[in-house]
């Protein structure tokens, strides 16, 4: 009678390199017991058990790996976030621009009568005007300053010391300016490729402007591939509606598009794949052609509207092929573009544009265009530090939520951090509901960054940017207002009780920098803080038998925020938690003056 072969039953949950191991050390002890007998830790045996148990446990580490980095909630590399992101409609913004309002004088001859300047030398300041700050970061002028603008600040710069007659005067203009410089990067494309893409080579970029072909043919920027239309402006020359509309929005059909995507590193733009032959006659669509009847329920059936008319995509655009292509793009110049009050003071470039230029004194010309001088009253703020994992898996998750229109307050949070990165970015932000108003009123509370990562109150370019950028969003019946969060600076102080083997001088350094890493980083507006967090910290530190006491206090005046603010007051009753204002924001400014320390 014939044996028949057990086989064994296999342990599935074995899985890292010792368990693996035993498990084959026992299989061949039971089944083996006279072919394999080379147990001995030096030997062959245990060679071959150490290999097949090492390929084991890197294998199940990868299986492990992968299925992790396939879920947002489990993902842990930023790429991996980035693309999970990306398949939700998420669209990263990169690194933002900072933005805010700059000052320009120029100095111009007086007029005849030297009752005031002469307006034949008030220049038009064109955009484009490029600038220095203090922190070697560059800025561009992003409108025409007009230095005839009646609403400009005029005063006398000097004047005749005899008769007293002014001969100059200053003139104070002010505009929007970004952060950044223009640069072109050529690329040669060979043949014809399907969805191209190209990875520009700078890694700050934060805005792509245009795209060109060889041929001159431009490519327009667009959200995603199947937007076939874009909105172009056009300046309004009808003088009677001039103030009503400064601007015509006329649609345009884009065959040659591209979408930009942004990602922690690196900018890549892509195209289509449709070829230039594929190009019809103009896609784009007569509203009066394709409309729905008022009346009845038979427009389904009438073949005058086709809807899928509208959702014509041509492919998703043209794919450029055998030619050369000029792209276009802003990039900021240093890692940190935020400017404080007085930072912006150089000129780099300038262009002037004067009416009559032939009927000026070319030497009163030079004096007017060497005279320019550029400074800023307020920071220039907007540049944010990159999110981290963690918060960039919560920004993923209110944007895939609120679908591109702001109805609750975890969708106005999405979508202001979703605000494109030329319009600046703000650090953190808190919505909530106003109580007091009869109105569906929205108060947006916002915080941003400085030059040095430290909170600091939103400027009002940033704000009005971002308002206008809700205002596409939003509900209908919504207002909105966006106010400054209020910030507090806050000093922790503990006692500990250190090891006696231990060194009490580097148990104490250590604490202190658990701490700072802790409160690395940056809070949320109305986020509560935790004391007992404080304790749990500290007594984890090697060395530490106990904490003996942690207090909280606040700092104002000179370098910190002038708030005022009651902390025993909003301190909870078992003294575990202080309990934040839902429009004030706590920060630890300078983790090694504020947090202090004493070792026993």
């Amino acid at each position: 009678m014939s044996s028949k072969k057990l086989y064994p039953t296999i342990n599935y949950t074995s899985r890292d390199f010792n368990s693996i191991k035993n498990d084959l050390v026992n299989y061949a002890k039971r089944y083996y017991p006279n072919t394999f007998q080379d147990f001995n830790e030096a030997g062959f045996g245990a060679l071959m058990l150490d290999t097949v148990s090492y390929v084991g446990d890197i294998l199940s580490y990868y299986v492990d790996y992968n299925a992790n980095e396939s879920f947002l909630d489990t993902a842990i590399e930023y790429k991996n976030i980035l693309k999970l992101g990306k398949q939700m409609g998420f669209q990263f913004s990169g690194n933002p621009s900072s933005s805010g309002i700059a000052n320009f004088f120029i100095i111009v001859p007086a007029n005849s009568s030297g009752l005031g300047p002469d307006t034949r030398y008030m220049p038009i300041l064109k955009s484009g005007t490029a600038l220095t700050s203090n922190t070697g970061a560059l800025f561009i002028l992003s409108e025409d300053i007009m230095f005839s603008d009646s609403k400009n600040e005029i005063v006398v710069s000097s004047a005749n010391e005899t008769t007293g007659v002014p001969t100059f005067f200053a003139i104070k203009a002010s505009g929007v300016v970004v952060s950044g410089e223009i640069k072109e990067e050529i690329v040669d494309v060979g043949n014809f490729e399907k969805f191209r893409k190209i990875e520009l080579s700078d890694s700050n970029i934060t805005e792509v402007i245009a795209c060109y072909d060889a041929e001159g043919h431009e490519y327009f920027r667009v959200d995603h591939l199947s937007q076939d239309v874009v909105f172009a402006t056009v300046t309004n020359r009808n003088e009677s509606n001039n103030n009503k509309a400064r601007s015509i929005l006329k649609p345009i059909a884009v065959p040659r598009r591209f979408t930009s995507e942004r990602q922690r590193e690196k900018t890549i733009i892509q195209f289509g794949f449709g070829s230039e032959r594929n190009i019809t006659q103009n896609p784009l669509i007569d509203p009066s052609t394709s409309v729905l009847d008022f009346y009845g329920k038979n427009y389904v059936t009438d073949t005058s509207f086709d809807p899928t008319n509208l959702l014509g995509t041509d492919k998703l655009g043209v794919s450029p092929a055998n030619t050369q292509l000029t792209i276009v793009y802003r990039l900021n110049t240093s890692g940190d573009v935020n400017v404080g009050a007085g930072g912006l003071n150089g000129i780099a470039s300038q262009t002037f544009q004067f009416e009559n230029l032939t009927d000026l004194n070319a030497a009163s010309v030079a004096q007017v265009e060497s005279s320019l001088e550029v400074s800023n009253d307020d920071a220039i703020l907007g540049d944010v530090s990159l999110p981290s994992a963690d918060e960039l898996k919560i920004r993923i998750g209110d944007s895939f939520a609120s679908q591109n229109r702001a109805v609750t307050a975890q969708d106005y949070r999405g979508i202001a951090y979703q605000m494109p990165p030329q319009f600046g970015a703000i650090k953190r932000i808190s919505v909530m509901r106003d109580l007091s108003s009869s109105k569906r009123n929205i108060n947006l509370f916002v915080i941003s960054e400085d030059e040095n990562t430290n909170l600091e109150s939103t400027n009002m370019v940033v704000k009005q940017n971002l308002k206008t950028w809700l205002n596409r969003h939003r509900m209908i019946n919504d207002t909105i207002d966006i106010l400054d969060a209020k910030i507090v600076n806050i000093r922790i102080n503990f006692s500990i009780v250190a090891d006696i083997e231990a060194n009490k001088y580097q148990v104490l350094n250590d604490a202190i920098a658990s701490l700072s890493d802790l409160y690395t980083q940056k809070s949320e507006i109305g986020e509560p803080f935790s004391i007992t967090e404080v304790y749990s910290t500290l007594n984890s530190v090697p060395g530490v038998i106990d904490t003996t006491d942690v207090s909280i206090g606040t700092i104002s005046g000179g370098l910190y925020s002038n708030a005022n603010f009651d902390m025993l007051q909003v301190t909870s009753p078992d003294g575990r938690t202080i309990m934040t204002p839902e429009n004030v924001i706590l920060e630890i400014k300078y983790p090694s003056q504020d947090i202090v320390g004493s070792v026993l």
